[in-house]
């Protein structure tokens, strides 16, 4: 996400970036696996919601969730086990 601020004179344009993976976290306890319909946890990084349950990470993008199966990828038997 970008956002764009202009000086007083409208002359100059600067580039502000934003936090681009940021989710709200009443948003967060909403959401569920598609597959499984079980609660999602936030990776350390904050660029994945993980389905322990499925053991698939979803990617998020521009603040916005990538629920598809086809976006997902499966979480290795390491970053398993550090779920826990």
């Amino acid at each position: 996400m970008l956002a764009i601020i202009y000086n007083k004179d409208f002359k100059k344009r600067l580039e502000v970036k934003k936090d681009n993976n940021k989710i709200d976290q009443k948003m967060l306890e909403m959401l569920v696996c598609p597959l499984t319909k079980t609660r999602l946890i936030i990776s350390k990084d904050k660029k994945e919601l993980i389905s322990p349950a499925a053991r698939l990470a979803f990617p998020i993008k521009n603040s916005i969730p990538l629920l598809c199966l086809d976006e997902s990828r499966t979480i290795s038997d390491q970053e398993y086990d550090a779920l826990k």
